[in-house]
């Protein structure tokens, strides 16, 4: 560690009996970017991680430019010791509670401890509710995918599969054309195609194929097929899903923040939690980043989201900062221009002479 970086370390407050500047809950790619920025700040920050990663299963994460195809451990191993070289703090803990306190904010935690902060960033991300077919959460995350920016290189020009589970099924297929010739939708239980989209789908190759998906067929723990309630098996390497996207923000219930539904061309895709253009909530000092306020954004996009937050909250422990000073500094003597003048003239003429 640099002498310039362990001077910001010494430098930083560990939280104490007083608590944190900012409390971040949720330690993935938006908290701990949030927690570094803040960190860099030098705010005493402690970042609450259940050790749960939505993209625990997958092989790498993509699209993040400079880090293409690291595993999401690395990601967030190498993201955990760069917080912690500017002095912030990481635990392991899930909130089940949040409540405002005669300094911000008290955070109960699973196993009945509290931590409190001025602030919190809430970055808890969401859960995927997978279709209910045999199979399907056993290769979640490896060949059954969501995301084709995420995962479709790695499946290019393989036989895809899309399982139709809701009015989006054709978007969906269309969009996975992009990455290989052999495409096929399985209906399942999605609506049935209309006319347009018939022939949008002939127009580009892609399969239809009725019928309810009943199970997946693998070869050495890999997809191999899917088998049809007619007892048709269909060759498949990859599966394109669409699960819903339900953000984990369950305790800020307690703050009287609850969640959204995210529409998607008129269609319930998940929930999520509002918020403004920096993530702030409708509950002052609250502020949500990553996928817990935006479901459809990539790793690069929530790591990006919390960096913005933490300066918005930066910005606002500022105000409060520079609020409480003046509020100081009045207690026994008035405010004029010329005295804060003269206190302006000495301390410059003090550092001109090296005092």
């Amino acid at each position: 560690m640099s002498e310039r970086k362990a001077q910001h370390v010494s430098d930083l407050s560990d939280g104490g009996d007083h608590g944190y500047d900012v409390v971040v809950i949720g330690g993935g790619a938006a908290g701990l970017s949030g927690a570094l920025t803040l960190g860099r700040a030098r705010r005493s920050v402690l970042v609450i991680d259940s050790g749960r990663p939505r993209n625990a299963a997958a092989a790498g994460v993509h699209v993040y430019l400079g880090r293409e195809g690291a595993t999401p451990g690395t990601l967030l191993a190498d993201g955990r010791e760069e917080v912690r070289s500017y002095g912030g703090r990481i635990t392991q803990g899930t909130a089940v509670s949040a409540e405002r306190d005669a300094t911000g904010f008290a955070v109960r935690l699973a196993d009945e401890s509290t931590v409190h902060g001025k602030r919190l960033l809430v970055t808890t991300g969401l859960v995927d509710e997978l279709p209910e077919v045999p199979g399907l959460a056993g290769l979640w995350g490896t060949d059954i995918l969501h995301c084709p920016y995420c995962h479709g290189w790695e499946v290019r020009d393989e036989a895809i599969g899309i399982l139709g589970t809701g009015p989006l099924a054709v978007h969906q297929s269309l969009m996975w054309r992009q990455w290989s010739e052999n495409v096929t939708l399985f209906l399942h239980t999605a609506p049935e195609p209309s006319d347009e989209e018939y022939e949008q789908l002939a127009a580009r190759g892609i399969a239809v194929v009725d019928g309810e998906v009943t199970a997946l067929e693998q070869t050495d723990g890999r997809l191999a097929g899917v088998r049809l309630a007619a007892g048709t098996v269909v060759p498949c390497r990859a599966l394109g899903v669409a699960p819903r996207w339900v953000a984990r923000a369950g305790f800020l219930a307690t703050l009287g923040l609850e969640s959204a539904e995210q529409v998607m061309s008129g269609t319930v895709i998940g929930s999520y939690i509002p918020c403004g253009p920096t993530g702030e909530t409708a509950v002052p000092g609250v502020w949500v980043a990553g996928n817990v306020a935006t479901p459809t954004e990539q790793v690069i996009g929530s790591a990006a989201a919390g960096a913005r937050a933490a300066g918005a909250i930066n910005a606002d422990l500022t105000a409060q900062d520079t609020r409480l000073a003046v509020a100081a500094r009045r207690v026994g003597s008035a405010f004029s221009p010329e005295m804060e003048r003269e206190v302006a003239e000495r301390v410059l003429s003090d550092r001109r002479h090296g005092l």
